[in-house]
Order: C-alpha cells, then structure tokens, then sequence
C-alpha cells in the first residue's frame, strides 16, 4: 500500500510541476511578444494585446486543467472528509478561473 501512496504521490507532484512549467512558459511567451511589440512600436497595439492576452489565457486554462487533475489525484490518498471538503473547494474555484477565462478567451 505504502508503494500505491509512493506513485500517486509522484504522480500529483509531476502534475503540478506540469502545470507550472506551463504557467511560465505561457508568461515567458507572452512576456516576450509584449516587449517585442513595445520595442518594435508597432501599430495597433489593441489588436497586439489582445492577441498576447489570447496566447496567455489559453495556457493559464490549460495549465489550471493539470493543477486540478493533480488535486484530484491526491485526494485519492487521503479521502477524508476534510480532504474532500478542501478539494471540492479547489476544484470549484479553479473551475470558476477556467470557466471564466475559457469565456473570456472565446469572446475575443
């Protein structure tokens, strides 16, 4: 059993990590085609900024996808009560954030 809580743990960690590596290459990304534009002065900045706000959303959506499944995963360990209620509470939040940021993405 202690081998089982070994690899899920594993598992989850390597989810987070996923999902952060996510989360800063999207930043890295955007960040850069931010400065670029700044530089270069271009014009129509709206459009440029939209376009990189586009971009960043769309990895933050996918990267809160892995922080839930990795949520999700750990739960497996521990599913007391109280773990249930705490990912529940994660779980609806990070929902929300994609929901909204899904909406937002899909508007523009």
């Amino acid at each position: 059993m202690d081998a089982l809580h070994n690899v899920i743990n594993a598992v989850s960690f390597a989810l987070n990590i996923i999902g952060a590596l996510i989360t800063i290459w999207g930043i890295a990304i955007s960040l850069a085609e931010f400065l670029k534009k700044e530089v270069l002065r271009q014009e129509d900045c709206i459009k440029c900024n939209e376009a990189i706000r586009i971009k960043l959303g769309s990895y933050l959506v996918l990267a809160l996808e892995f922080f839930i499944a990795s949520d999700i995963i750990k739960t497996i360990i521990t599913p007391t009560w109280q773990g249930l209620g705490i990912l529940g509470a994660i779980v609806i939040i990070r929902t929300i954030l994609s929901y909204f940021l899904t909406k937002d993405l899909k508007r523009i």
